[in-house]
């Protein structure tokens, strides 16, 4: 559990949840195994099975001892709707991003199927945001049925991009994520595949936020597209009012 997260789009990481199955071409170079491999041998706890899924009820009422509100990504190490992580637990993440209503939550996940199953069930408040993952045109389904729930703000991540989406659908899209791969074995980005979402996020009026080139050298291939950065996103949930510091539990 991490805050001052190096994601660019999140400001810290909270996960009840570690580990995770490889489902599509984006996992190949998955991240959160290479780290999970190094916090291992690091001899951290809640990495003793490596990156066999792992649930942690003693971390999930982190967020109610962070006073100050902040965006945090939720299990950036795994994903909540694994078909293994029982639906109890998943209501008891939401059950605590409800009562921590003083940040802003951000979900994603490749699992959107069962997002979408599990939906008329779960809280959802305008501080818990769910996005999807869509690496290439083939895994647009993710989106439609990312459209289909009641959250309130819904986002993709189109990272790592390994191919065009022209007809991009971004009706009911509130945030768009782009990035390259990074890392050992990191695939290449076309530009041009980066330019034309940026160009139907502007169309549409959707929030375009450029994450990374990637490549294994990824500071140095930087984040600026066409010559600037591009940094936009909603207005997280804790950010609307100034009355969101709790006074204690």
């Amino acid at each position: 559990m991490a805050q001052n997260s190096a994601i660019e789009w999140t400001g810290s990481t909270w996960n009840p949840v570690t580990g995770c199955r490889k489902i599509s071409p984006g996992c190949k170079n998955c991240y959160a195994e290479r780290m999970t491999r190094r916090l291992k041998a690091m001899g951290q706890p809640n990495y003793v099975n490596g990156f066999e899924l792992a649930l942690h009820d003693h971390v999930l009422k982190l967020p109610l001892l962070w006073k100050k509100s902040q965006t945090i990504f939720v299990n950036s190490m795994s994903d909540l709707f694994l078909e293994n992580v029982p639906e109890m637990f998943i209501k008891k993440v939401f059950g605590v991003m409800h009562s921590a209503y003083w940040h802003t939550f951000q979900i994603l996940t490749k699992r959107a199927e069962r997002l979408l199953r599990l939906n008329a069930t779960l809280q959802w408040m305008p501080n818990i945001w769910i996005g999807v993952s869509v690496e290439n045109s083939e895994y647009e389904f993710r989106i439609d049925h990312l459209r289909e729930t009641k959250a309130y703000v819904k986002f993709l991540s189109l990272e790592p991009l390994l191919g065009p989406i022209p007809n991009l659908n971004l009706t009911g899209i509130d945030w768009v994520i782009v990035g390259g791969e990074s890392g050992p074995g990191a695939r290449s980005m076309d530009p041009m595949w980066v330019i034309n979402i940026r160009n139907q996020c502007q169309k549409a009026k959707v929030p375009f936020f450029f994450k990374q080139w990637g490549g294994p050298r990824k500071k140095k291939a930087g984040r600026e597209l066409e010559g600037r950065t591009w940094d936009e996103m909603p207005m997280p949930a804790h950010k609307m009012s100034t009355n969101h510091i709790p006074t204690g539990f």
